[in-house]
């Protein structure tokens, strides 16, 4: 009977995940529609609905091909390895405080053990596809991996030694009186930037950039071989904006920062892990793709300084009261904010200076001069180029 409630349980859950994967799918399309002045797919079903089941009828009549000359057990192996994990999460995920398929006490360490093996999955396909580009883009995954993991697994310290517990549950009721983003919000936008990374969004898309790489580690992939790593990294968008949700906001503590066992509490953390996916994609609608070694340096440089700070803040917070420990991370996240903020303002003028010097060398272009007004008497509010 009890391997039968637990069988039960796992398909409702798988079940659950699918059903919001289909509908991250389509929000992405319809929102990124929108934000970019456009109306995105509206011919298959209302609005587009049916868009996701489209592209999978599509997937599935195409053939599956495993070129000549790849590591055969590891190409074919690759996408197992990058689905599975993805559903494994939610066994010890909390949906509400009575709907957990494993309460554990160190759930959330097990949530991270799990989904660093997605990344592994990445390597692996590029390792196995006997193509450079697929090379390169699971080097990156695996250099992505290493640089995001560390400051994301430091910038949820603060929250378990405010929880007292690593247990995912404990950490959502004893946030009852108010929300860590609130008590963490440094905390809070270093989890967010390493979460982009560690599920390969935009601006740190690299494993994928198919502006160099092709497609990157799935290259060489087709058919439902491709579409495991697909679907893999929609559930992991879905995933870790349920973490988020359950870390920073609350999970399922209502308007009033009560508890909400039952569905309405359900209803309420999947509104909080929808909200937090409509950032993910306006990030991916507004940043453009840093480089690798951008990518690299924002993760050593930045964010994990930051996030050891904010961890010696919690720990006077701590000590002291929450007044001082909510101070404090202001502090620290107006510093984070201007620096990252004055990191792409000098990454923007190195641009417009390559692209002046360029325009110097085609010996045609016309360069404005900053340090002269438009029209001046003297003639020097332009500098001509070429002969």
């Amino acid at each position: 009977m009890i391997a039968l409630k637990t069988l039960l349980g796992v398909v409702v859950i798988a079940i659950v995940v699918l059903v919001n994967t289909i509908v991250v799918m389509w929000c992405e399309r319809k929102w990124l529609g929108h934000m970019q002045s456009r109306q995105g797919p509206l011919r298959t079903g209302w609005h587009g609905a049916l868009q996701p089941f489209a592209d999978a009828i599509k997937l599935l009549g195409k053939e599956d091909i495993v070129p000549a000359n790849v590591d055969r057990p590891l190409f074919l192996i690759a996408p197992i390895i990058a689905f599975i994990p993805s559903l494994l999460t939610y066994a010890a995920m909390p949906w509400i405080e009575s709907f957990v398929g494993a309460s554990l006490d160190v759930g959330i360490f097990m949530v991270f053990a799990i989904t660093a093996i997605f990344p592994v999955s990445m390597l692996f396909a590029g390792w196995s596809s006997f193509n450079k580009y697929s090379l390169i883009g699971g080097f990156r995954a695996a250099a992505q991996q290493v640089s995001y993991e560390v400051p994301m697994a430091v910038a949820i310290a603060g929250v378990v030694m405010l929880a007292e517990s690593m247990r995912i549950s404990d950490i959502v009721n004893a946030q009852h009186g108010l929300y860590y983003i609130i008590l963490q919000p440094c905390a809070a936008i270093l989890f967010f930037i390493a979460m982009l990374a560690e599920i390969n969004r935009t601006p740190f898309d690299m494993p994928e950039s198919e502006s160099e790489l092709v497609g990157g580690i799935n290259t060489e992939y087709s058919s439902m071989r491709f579409a495991l790593f697909f679907v893999a990294e929609y559930i992991n968008v879905f995933t870790w904006s349920l973490i988020f949700s359950l870390l920073f906001l609350g999970g399922w503590n209502g308007p009033l920062f009560g508890g909400w066992d039952g569905p309405l509490g359900m209803v309420w953390l999947l509104l909080k892990t929808y909200a937090v996916i409509f950032m993910v994609f306006w990030v991916r609608a507004t940043l453009p793709r840093v480089r690798i070694d951008q990518l690299t340096a924002l993760g050593w440089r930045i964010l994990l300084p930051f996030a050891l700070a904010s961890v010696f803040i919690t720990a006077i917070g701590v000590f002291t009261n929450n007044f001082v420990l909510i101070v404090l991370e202001v502090i620290a996240t107006a510093a984070l904010v201007w620096l990252i903020a004055r990191i792409g303002e000098r990454a923007g003028e190195a641009r417009r200076s390559e692209a002046s010097a360029r325009r110097c060398s085609d010996g045609s272009a016309i360069i404005p001069d900053p340090g002269s007004s438009p029209g001046s008497a003297s003639g020097t509010s332009h500098t001509e180029v070429g002969a």
